[in-house]
C-alpha cells in the first residue's frame, strides 16, 4: 500500500497497481516503465506540461487534447499511452508523478529489487552509479534500481531515499546544520 495516507498517494497507488497488473498480464512491464520514464522526463523538461498536469484551470477536454498531442509526438503509445489518456479523462493528471513513482516501486518489488531515488548536485558517471548501486545493494540485501535526478542547489554530495530511509550527505544540508549550530552558540 502507499507509504502515506494522503488522498493523492492513495489514488496514485491504486492507479499504479492497476497499470502494473495490466502490464504484467501483457508481459510489458519494462516497456511501460520506459514509456512512463520518458513522460516523466517530458514533464521535467517542460514547464508548460508541468502546469498542464497540475493546474485545475484546464478543462478535462483541454487536458485530453493536449496530452494526446504530446503522447503522439513523443511516440508514447500502447498501454502507457492509453493509461495516461484514461488518467486525463478521469481528471487525475495532477497525480501522474506519484503514479509513476508508485509504478516503479511496484515493478521493482515484482523483480525482487528495491527502488532508490537519488538526488545529486552533479550528474553521476557510470562508474559512480555502479558503485552507488553496489553500496545500496549491500545495505538493502537486494538489487537496487536507481532513479537519479540532478539538483545543483545541493552544491555537493547527494540525497538517497530508499523506502522509508533517507541518507542526506549534501553540502547544502551540512551548511544549514553548521549555520544553525553557529546561531545557537552566538
Amino acid at each position: 500500500m502507499a507509504n502515506s495516507s494522503s488522498p493523492i498517494s492513495g489514488v496514485a497507488e491504486r492507479y499504479a497497481r492497476s497499470l502494473f497488473d495490466l502490464a504484467a498480464h501483457a508481459n510489458s512491464v519494462e516497456s511501460v516503465e520506459a514509456d512512463l520514464g520518458r513522460f516523466e522526463a517530458l514533464i521535467g523538461e517542460s514547464g508548460d506540461l508541468d502546469r498542464l498536469i497540475k493546474s485545475p484551470v484546464f478543462s478535462a477536454a483541454d487536458q485530453q487534447r493536449a496530452l494526446s498531442a504530446i503522447l503522439d509526438k513523443a511516440g508514447i503509445a500502447g498501454l502507457a499511452g492509453n493509461f495516461l489518456r484514461v488518467v486525463a479523462q478521469n481528471r487525475r493528471l495532477f497525480s501522474v508523478p506519484a503514479m509513476i513513482t508508485a509504478f516503479r516501486r511496484i515493478a521493482a518489488e515484482g523483480r525482487g529489487e528495491v527502488a532508490a531515488k537519488v538526488t545529486t548536485a552533479h550528474a553521476l558517471t557510470a562508474e559512480q552509479e555502479r558503485e552507488l548501486k553496489d553500496t545500496l545493494k549491500a545495505i538493502a540485501g537486494k538489487a537496487v534500481t536507481l532513479s537519479v535526478s540532478v539538483d545543483p542547489s545541493l552544491l555537493g554530495g547527494l540525497i538517497v531515499q530508499m523506502g522509508s530511509r533517507q541518507i542526506d550527505t549534501s553540502l547544502k544540508t551540512k551548511l544549514n546544520s553548521l549555520k544553525l549550530a553557529l546561531k545557537e552558540v552566538g
